[in-house]
C-alpha cells in the first residue's frame, strides 16, 4: 500500500492489508505461553500461567468526548474495555491506565474523569493495579491515552471469536449502529433535532447508557459456555457486519447473514440518514455478536431477556464448502461474498465538527 492510499484510508482502526502485512507481522519474540495472541476479530489476548489458569487480556483507547462531558466519557472508557473483556465470559478484575492529557485540560477537570473512572470500576468489581498520568504538548480530545483490562480464569472457561462451529446461530444484541447514534446524537443535538425531531433525538441520545456489552456477555455466558455460547465479539467499528466478518475472519469459517433480520431502531436509523451513514456499517458499541447452538437460542434469548435486553437472530456460521468470509443476503437472494466496508463514522464526525455542527 502506498503511502498516498494510507493517507486516503479512512480514519479509525488501520485497513485489514496493513493489519495483516505489518502489525501481525511484527509480534516480538514468540513464546509458548501465548495461547492466543493477536488476530482479525479477536479482542482478547489469552496467556497461559501454567497449571489450569490462564490470563485473558485486552487494550483499547481511552476517550474524552467534551460534548458529552467528562463523567460520561470516563463511563464509556470503561465500558469499551469491560465490553472487550467480557467477550471471553470472565468478568473482568484488574486493569491499567496511561492517561496522556491534552494540557488544557485542567486538574479539577482530570480529577473528575479519573474519579469517575475509579468509581465505574468499583461497580464492576475492577482493581486499578497501575498506570500513568501526565498531560503534554501534542495530545488532545478525544482519545487521551489508553488502557488494559485483564482477568484470570481456569483453562477451557472462556471463549473466543475463532471458536465459533459450522450450524451455530448467529445472534446480535439491542441491533445496529448503537453507538454511533449515542454519539451523534448527544454531541450534535441541534442538528438531529432539526433533522430527525425532538423525540427520536431525545430516545437517541439516551442510547449512551446501552454502548456497553457487559451486561450482554454476562448473560450469554451464564447459559453454558461452548455446550451454548460457542463465542461472542463486540461489534465496535465496522458495525454488525463488519463484525461478522471479524468473526469469520477469527473462525475461519463463512458467516451467512440475513440484512432484512439485522434490526435497526428508529432512532438510530434517523440519527444514521441525518449523517449519510449506514446503520449495518458504522459503529455500534453496545451490540454484542453471539454465537451458539441451536438448540441454545431460546434459552440465550430468555437470558438476556431477564437484563431487559433485546436479542435478534440474524444469521449462522456456515460449512467451508459454502464459501469464505462474510456472504450477505437480502429479499430472499443467495447469499454473496461482501467484504468489509469503510466506516464512514469517524470522517462523519470529524466533518461535523469541522463544520461547525451543533
Amino acid at each position: 500500500m502506498t503511502d498516498g492510499l494510507w493517507r486516503s484510508e479512512r480514519q479509525g482502526k488501520v485497513p485489514h492489508e496493513f493489519l495483516e502485512s505489518v502489525v501481525l507481522a511484527n509480534l516480538g519474540a514468540k513464546r509458548r505461553s501465548v495461547l492466543v495472541g493477536p488476530g482479525h476479530g479477536l479482542d482478547n489476548a489469552v496467556i497461559s500461567l501454567g497449571g489450569k489458569k490462564v490470563l485473558l487480556v485486552t487494550s483499547d483507547p481511552l476517550s474524552v468526548i467534551p460534548s458529552i462531558g467528562f463523567r460520561k466519557s470516563a463511563w464509556l472508557s470503561v465500558h469499551l474495555l469491560a465490553s472487550d473483556l467480557t467477550t471471553g465470559g470472565v468478568s473482568p478484575q484488574f486493569a491499567v491506565f496511561d492517561f496522556n492529557l491534552p494540557p488544557e485540560m485542567d486538574l479539577p477537570s482530570v480529577g473528575v474523569y479519573i474519579k469517575a473512572m475509579g468509581e465505574e470500576c468499583a461497580k464492576l468489581g475492577i482493581a486499578i493495579a497501575g498506570g500513568h498520568t501526565g498531560r503534554y504538548p501534542g495530545s488532545g480530545y478525544t482519545f487521551v491515552g489508553g488502557g488494559v483490562m485483564f482477568s484470570v480464569s481456569e483453562r477451557g472457561a472462556y471463549v473466543t471469536p475463532a471458536m465459533a462451529k459450522s450450524g451455530d446461530s448467529v445472534m446480535i444484541t439491542k441491533g445496529a449502529a448503537i453507538g454511533a447514534a449515542a454519539i451523534l446524537a448527544n454531541s450534535f443535538p441541534e442538528t438531529i433535532r432539526r433533522k430527525a425531531g425532538a423525540a427520536l433525538h431525545k430516545k437517541a441520545k439516551s442510547r449512551l447508557r446501552d454502548c456497553s456489552t457487559v451486561k450482554d456477555a454476562t448473560a450469554a455466558a451464564s447459559v453454558g459456555l461452548h455446550e451454548g455460547v460457542s463465542s461472542m465479539h463486540d461489534a465496535t467499528e465496522g458495525g454488525v457486519l463488519g463484525g461478522a466478518f471479524e468473526l469469520s475472519s477469527a473462525c475461519g469459517l463463512p458467516v451467512i447473514v440475513n440484512r432484512e433480520c439485522i434490526h435497526v431502531p428508529d432512532e438510530v436509523l434517523a440519527v444514521c440518514e441525518a449523517f449519510g451513514l449506514d446503520p449495518l456499517t458504522t459503529t455500534s458499541e453496545g451490540t454484542l455478536v453471539i454465537t451458539c447452538k441451536p438448540d441454545a437460542v431460546g434459552g440465550l434469548g430468555a437470558a438476556l431477556a431477564k437484563e431487559k435486553i433485546e436479542t435478534y437472530e440474524i444469521g449462522r456460521i456456515g460449512r467451508r464448502s459454502e464459501g469464505r468470509g462474510l456472504l450477505v443476503s437480502s429479499g430472499g437472494s443467495k447469499p454473496k461474498p461482501q467484504a468489509p466496508e469503510p466506516d464512514g463514522y469517524w470522517k462523519a464526525y470529524s466533518d461535523a465538527v469541522a463544520r461547525g455542527l451543533k
